[in-house]
């Protein structure tokens, strides 16, 4: 209510000026009409010292002579003026008046008119908050209320640990006395980590919705201004509004704009970014204490965070939220699924083992995906092929058959595709072949797509020397099939690469050098990347690493052309029938490789 008097006070106080300006106005115009009187305009017409007027309805301007000055006077009903006027020489113009005498009072008032609105916009930019210009300072935090949030955790799937750690710190808001009679205190921070498009801002907004108390969002972005000094002030202002709707959440999306580690800034301890940070620590547990303002924050780089940050009191929580599991996948399908109508044939849970790996957004991206190329071809339910169409779309990217290829080069490209699935089909305890297509899809001209049975989070070394060898099988096809090399395998060779590298220097799987790891990553701001690797071993071991590499790369090799040349009437199989078909699925593959039955002639198109 306080504020409300005051604009009202304000407002009455610009109408007083407006009042007081326009009497003024009105003042002077009358004064300048007034004279000179009639009686000095018909003095001068008898001394005949007027040489010419222009009469505009009751208003009359004459110029005297001998240079003299243009002067205004007003007529009553005087009906021998003009006969005066041309008994003494004067030249006689008559102009129509005015249609809207408003007009020359609105030209007259529009400096006055300029002054106010400018003086009025400046004073609402020094009272008002938010993105006004005179009020940097001022959070940037949007309050969601429940009207404007329709997200609970029931839109929320596949991450029920995160849930269950969230709902806790939404019960102790409701009901406080539950954990307080035990010695319990509230969590003071909350931090969600988490890959990209696992849900960290999802969860965020369900939390909006579930809790029944006021709930902040910002941006880290928010803080970082060109003005020194601004993302501390916005930080205090933030934790104030806070304070004044305690208990209440205030959630921090990409906190890592604003969080990172101290001390790699260009200004050092003057770096703005660092002040904004400093602020934050002391605001969340420093002298002052914050009771009910809980704050809940999301990043995706927890590595660059500052130790300062995620110690007990400030972050007393870190909520992990992973890629989900197969069962998670097909509840996020169902979720996402629940606004399109669904064939009968469709079945989720065939789609989630399908779809290792993804996230949640990369879900709701295959089942948007799946509606969209449906809903092209008129069709009224979604089925079980558009999925598949919209997987192979998200996994292998976009069919290019416009793309114009030799039949030379259709060639290579499918003795190639082929060397890379009959190597993997023949390898024990790899991936099965999902997939094998020449059309060009996306930046590739082909694509052997292999998905795995279930979920893996850890890789034996057998496993990823055979990785190594499928990747190099479509290479060697070429050199043995066709006696040539070319640029297609540079992908192949570069994933392989770094594979061998990473089992030499990282994960210790070179016999040769032991169970040790070299180099180590740390982050400069002034590379061009985020992380550069430093050289903490010495040049011979920088051979020996270089040796062990090549020793894995030319065995993988050496292995994948003794499996094609025992194979090489399924090699020619195989790449007969992708010339023939284009795309094999795994079906069609295991077909031609165990039984060498024929295929069928391809449907129309």
């Amino acid at each position: 209510m306080n504020q409300v008097y005051k604009n009202l006070a304000l407002w009455m106080v610009i109408g007083l000026i407006v009042i007081l300006l326009f009497t003024v106005f009105q003042g002077t115009q009358q004064s300048g009409l007034e004279q000179p009187n009639f009686s000095e305009f018909l003095k001068a017409v008898e001394q005949r010292h007027v040489e010419s007027v222009v009469i505009r309805g009751n208003f009359v301007t004459y110029n005297l002579k001998d240079g003299g000055q243009t002067q205004k006077t007003y007529v009553v009903d005087y009906p021998d003026l003009i006969k005066m006027l041309r008994d003494n020489d004067v030249r006689i113009a008559v102009r129509p008046p005015d249609s809207n005498p408003w007009y020359a009072m609105f030209l007259q008032s529009v400096p006055m008119l300029l002054f106010i609105g400018v003086w009025i916009f400046f004073m609402r930019q020094m009272q008002g908050g938010g993105a006004k210009a005179l009020s940097f300072g001022k959070a940037r935090a949007r309050l969601i209320s429940e009207k404007q949030n329709k997200v609970t955790f029931q839109d929320v799937a596949g991450v029920d640990e995160a849930k269950e750690e969230l709902r806790e710190i939404i019960e102790f808001l409701k009901d406080p006395q539950r954990f307080q009679k035990l010695g319990g205190k509230i969590p003071k921070g909350v931090l969600l980590v988490g890959p990209p498009g696992t849900g960290k801002t999802l969860l965020a907004k369900a939390i909006a919705g579930e809790a029944n108390v006021p709930f902040f969002s910002i941006s880290g972005s928010d803080f970082v201004e060109m003005f020194v000094g601004v993302g501390a002030s916005r930080v205090r202002d933030l934790f104030e509004q806070g304070k004044k709707h305690a208990p209440c959440i205030i959630f921090m999306d990409e906190i890592d704009a604003v969080g990172r580690h101290r001390g790699a800034g260009l200004g050092g301890g003057h770096d703005e970014r660092e002040q904004t940070l400093n602020q934050l620590l002391v605001e969340m547990d420093g002298f002052e204490t914050n009771d009910g303002v809980i704050l809940i924050a999301a990043t995706n780089r927890p590595d660059v965070l500052d130790p300062a940050l995620l110690r007990p009191g400030r972050f007393d929580r870190q909520v992990v939220v992973p890629r989900p599991d197969v069962k998670g996948r097909e509840e996020i399908l169902r979720v996402h699924a629940r606004r399109i109508p669904l064939a009968p044939n469709v079945e989720l849970k065939v789609l989630a083992r399908g779809t290792p790996g993804f996230s949640g957004a990369d879900l709701a991206n295959l089942v948007n995906e799946s509606a969209l190329l449906a809903a092209r071809q008129n069709k009224k339910f979604v089925e079980m092929g558009d999925f598949e169409d919209a997987k192979d779309k998200v996994l292998m990217g976009v069919e290019r058959r416009s793309m114009i290829i030799s039949d030379s080069e259709k060639r290579t490209i499918a003795y190639h595709e082929a060397g890379h699935t009959l190597v993997a089909d023949f390898l024990p305890g790899t991936d099965p072949v999902h997939k094998v297509t020449i059309i060009p899809r996306g930046r590739a001209l082909g694509l052997t797509q292999q998905l795995p049975l279930d979920d893996k989070y850890n890789y034996s070394k057998d496993y990823l020397i055979n990785r190594i060898t499928i990747l190099l099988g479509g290479r060697t096809a070429e050199e043995v099939v066709l006696n040539q090399l070319t640029t297609g395998a540079g992908d192949d060779l570069e994933k392989a690469t770094e594979m061998a590298r990473k089992m030499v220097c990282e994960w210790g799987m070179s016999e040769k050098l032991g169970p040790l790891t070299f180099g180590k990553n740390e982050e400069h701001i002034f590379l061009g990347r985020e992380f550069a690797r430093q050289k903490d071993y010495s040049e011979e071991t920088a051979l020996q690493i270089d040796v062990e590499i090549k020793r894995i790369i030319g065995d993988c090799a050496s292995r994948a052309r003794q499996i094609l040349e025992e194979n090489l009437e399924k090699l020619h199989a195989l790449a007969r029938a992708l010339l023939e078909r284009e795309s094999l699925d795994g079906e069609e593959v295991s077909r031609i490789l165990r039984a060498g039955t024929p295929l069928s002639a391809p449907a129309p198109a």
